[in-house]
């Protein structure tokens, strides 16, 4: 059974920065599409950031701040997150498309606040 674990989520002021990561298990990462949806409080879950075999894609409101990367080598997925703002709070969710199903990690959270 494939399993997603993300960390690198916490606290930090706006115009901060985060790194967050995604390990994947016991599959390997291949030609598969990955990405990170968020989950802001009271809200609906939102697609983030997704990477693909054709490319990379953002949300509007993450473009030119959020930058999704793949390590191969050490089977994990990024999500490297710049001048972060209030509005980006909420839990962030790694995914990834394997074996016919898109399988969600069990969240990391992210906050920012003055």
């Amino acid at each position: 059974q494939v399993q997603l674990v993300e960390s690198g989520g916490g606290s930090v002021q706006p115009g901060g920065s985060l790194r967050l990561s995604c390990t994947v298990s016991p599959t390997t990462i291949s030609t598969t599409t990955m990405g990170w949806y968020r989950q802001p409080p009271g809200s609906q879950r939102e697609r983030v950031a997704r990477t693909a075999t054709w490319g990379d894609d953002y949300a509007d409101s993450v473009k030119g701040r959020f930058t999704v990367s793949i390590d191969k080598a050490k089977n994990k997925l990024f999500l490297q997150m710049d001048n972060l703002q209030p509005e980006d709070t909420g839990v962030y969710y790694c995914f990834g498309h394997f074996f016919g199903n898109d399988i969600f990690g069990g969240g990391t959270h992210v906050t920012v606040s003055s």
